[in-house]
């Protein structure tokens, strides 16, 4: 039995961690905590039985601290952050607070508690992104755990700091910590203001789909799932110290990921009349094909032409392989935002506090 601490527990990719680690470990013990800014949703967790919550900041070193002495937590995976490149261009000072202040202040508790007088058996494992490697060519290799940081914006830069804080606390005091880097998540709970949740919701509602540049910026797709599951191996088995980069591996440029997204929306609408309904501003309820929304525009600064992962250290070494293919993955997501609309629809008009009041009161998850 494991006694876990979840940093942003209530975001998209903690979430998703939290109802699979309870799934694969029911015996356990959860304490989720999070600040609940703009993208923490405290409705993301309904359905985790027995999850306790805390609504902190992980600046606040003095409630970590008390948390991992209370609640004996001898794990602690760290997924908050500011994670949304236009943001962080916009308004970079949130991500310096959060991703390099923040997971110091996670690794000063932690040091505290874990290290003090007597040492106490722990794990520390921060999740990043593929972001902090930079950009790739076309011909480049695909990023490994050696391939020399270079980050390009600044959220990548900010993660890329978290990084090397948490390597630094491992090599000078002695923290059992391990790292993961992750390529672009998609799935359930997934903030619509990512490139899936968002288009897709545009879609039902007939607002356009705007592409950057010419939309032939490559990413590595994981499904959320499969990136959890590398997780909870990195955690169990990975060794101290060391960084895993976890990939889907699916290579697909922007402008695939979004036709494939038209075509399965054109797809749903033609396989459910209920949808015509439902969203009769959707093209495809007009008998035209979703494609027609999308457009072009100016790209974006420091826009990354290409990422890409190299798995086979947390393949051969832990026996990780991604469980679904990209296809199967995106099937699945789109079923859920269609199914679960009045999660998103609370977010876009704004009450989703409201909205988590009314459907789940104050129980814990």
């Amino acid at each position: 039995m494991a006694n876990l601490l979840v940093t942003g527990g209530a975001g998209f990719i903690g979430a998703n961690f939290v109802h699979y680690w309870r799934v694969r470990h029911p015996g356990d013990s959860i304490t989720v905590l999070d600040a609940l800014t703009y993208a923490g949703n405290r409705a993301n967790l309904a359905g985790a039985n027995a999850v306790g919550f805390v609504e902190a900041d992980i600046r606040d070193q003095g409630t970590v601290e008390s948390l991992l002495r209370e609640q004996n937590i001898d794990t602690l995976v760290h997924f908050a952050a500011e994670s949304h490149v236009d943001r962080s261009i916009h308004g970079p000072d949130a991500f310096i607070d959060t991703n390099v202040l923040g997971t110091h202040s996670l690794l000063k508790a932690a040091r505290a508690v874990w290290l003090g007088e007597t040492r106490k058996p722990h794990r520390f494992h921060h999740v990043s992104t593929d972001e902090v490697y930079g950009s790739l060519g076309a011909d480049d290799p695909a990023f490994s755990e050696t391939t020399p940081y270079a980050p390009n914006s600044p959220y990548s830069a900010s993660k890329a700091a978290s990084d090397h804080l948490v390597r630094a606390y491992h090599h000078t005091y002695g923290l059992d910590v391990t790292t993961s880097n992750c390529s672009n998540n998609y799935g359930p709970y997934q903030f619509p203001e990512k490139l899936i949740p968002l288009f897709l919701i545009n879609a039902l509602h007939g607002r356009s789909l705007p592409i950057y540049g010419d939309g032939m910026n490559v990413r590595d797709w994981l499904h959320v799932e499969d990136h959890c599951r590398g997780i909870e191996l990195v955690i169990q088995k990975g060794r101290v110290g060391e960084t895993y980069c976890i990939g889907g591996g699916e290579e697909l440029a922007n402008l695939t990921v979004i036709d494939t997204l038209c075509a399965a929306v054109d797809a749903a609408f033609a396989q459910d009349a209920s949808l015509k309904v439902r969203y009769p501003n959707a093209p495809a309820a007009q008998g035209k094909p979703t494609d027609s929304l999308k457009t072009w525009v100016k790209d974006r600064p420091g826009h990354d032409r290409r990422y890409a992962i190299d798995e086979r250290k947390i393949r051969d070494e832990l026996g990780y392989a991604p469980a679904r293919d990209f296809a199967t993955g995106f099937a699945a997501t789109l079923r859920w935002y269609i199914d679960n609309e009045p999660w998103w629809q609370a977010i876009l008009d704004g009450s989703y506090r409201d909205w988590v009041a009314t459907n789940y009161g104050d129980r814990k998850g």
